[in-house]
């Protein structure tokens, strides 16, 4: 059997990997700014994450959510506190189309409505709903026709008025910041019309931080730095730092009903255990904290390179615009730099290293990425 060949693959297979290092077969070693689109978090084989993890091996790995498994509710207590919504419910699954699939489907499910908004280059999964949602129709299969999305554009607080005035629309679903569109920012302003907007007309408002939350941005969750509270937030990525585990924080306007939704995988022993112990290192050494220190110095010294276009973003979650493609440039800072990057349409860059990255580190990559744009 060979593998699907839906993947363009770099010829470099990582074999071990410590903290913002990739280490490859022929041992070479590589600066992690990627972060594996953005879910190593805490830092590759963190000691304190792999002791637990393996710990709980010894222990039980796995069962089902017909019995009682006290980690869940240790993990919840536990992100509530970190990310301020302690009064939400926690519904866990896998990954994070799972969970927009499952925000999309209880805001239905709340209101009754069939309709959704989303916006120009969002990308919110591949499954049947989230493939909807998400602005490119190349990944949207044929059986998937009939759910009716309407799509707006980026910071438009008129068109998002307009789509809503009729209150047929069950949810507006936005990411804290756009990644695959660009690391497109929405103004803080802008995030407040629309959650005042969807309050208005009992739209419910699904914020998607599954790549800009967990601390990535500065704050615990990139919108945040509006001052709003969604009806429901989705979050995956960082939360395992690696392990599959992705979650859907519920307002308490919603009811919960039994068998309305449901999991085989989700907050199984292991994924609890690993997310768990990411948010324990995020605390114990600060590390939003140091996202926003350490990625505001990035942000500060990319804007001084007159090559750059436009530098967007927060904390660690920063976009590259360039005025021409950057293929050959980030090429070369793979193969010549050593250095793992993101890249996003033909023209930008996308940088998602771990929360972890020290100063020193973010400087060397400065260098190294100099290197390659002034050749």
């Amino acid at each position: 059997m060979k593998l699907f060949d839906v993947y363009a693959r770099w010829q470099i297979e990582p074999v071990k990997a410590q903290g913002c290092r990739i280490y490859d077969r022929k041992g070479d070693e590589y600066l992690d700014f990627y972060g594996g689109h953005a879910v190593i978090s805490i830092g590759h084989s963190h000691p304190h994450y792999v002791e637990a993890l393996t710990n709980q091996l010894h222990k039980i790995g796995f069962y089902s959510n017909a019995v009682l498994n006290s980690l869940q509710d240790e993990y919840a207590q536990k992100l509530g506190e970190a990310s301020g919504y302690a009064d939400y419910a926690l519904f866990m699954v896998n990954s994070g189309a799972e969970a927009n699939e499952n925000a999309l489907k209880l805001a239905s499910f709340h209101n009754g409505r069939k309709k959704a908004a989303a916006f120009g280059s969002a990308f919110h999964g591949r499954t049947a709903a989230a493939v909807k949602v998400t602005d490119n129709p190349k990944y949207q299969a044929p059986i998937g026709e009939g759910m009716e999305v309407v799509f707006l554009p980026f910071n438009d607080i008129e068109a998002v008025r307009k789509a809503l005035a009729a209150e047929d629309v069950s949810s507006v679903i936005i990411e804290g910041i756009q990644g695959i569109g660009g690391i497109q920012v929405p103004k803080p302003e802008f995030l407040q019309q629309l959650s005042e907007i969807c309050a208005e007309t009992g739209t419910v408002l699904i914020l998607d931080e599954i790549q800009s939350g967990y601390g990535r941005s500065g704050k615990f969750f990139a919108h945040q730095y509006a001052g709003i509270r969604p009806d429901i937030i989705t979050i995956a990525k960082g939360m395992g730092n690696g392990f599959p585990v992705s979650g859907v924080l519920i307002s308490p306007k919603f009811k919960a009903v039994q068998g309305q939704l449901g999991t085989t995988f989700g907050g199984n022993h292991l994924a609890c255990t690993a997310a768990i112990a990411v948010l324990d290192v995020m605390n114990r050494e600060n590390l939003i904290e140091n996202a926003a220190q350490v990625g505001g110095f990035l942000i500060s010294e990319l804007r001084k390179l007159p090559q750059i276009k436009e530098v967007r973003g927060h904390g660690l979650i920063i976009g590259l615009e360039f005025s021409e493609p950057i293929k050959a440039m980030r090429d070369r800072l793979l193969f010549e730099q050593k250095v793992f990057t993101g890249a996003t349409g033909a023209n930008v860059f996308r940088l998602l290293p771990p929360l972890c990255l020290t100063m020193a580190e973010a400087e060397e990559f400065l260098r190294r990425f100099t290197l390659v744009i002034n050749d």
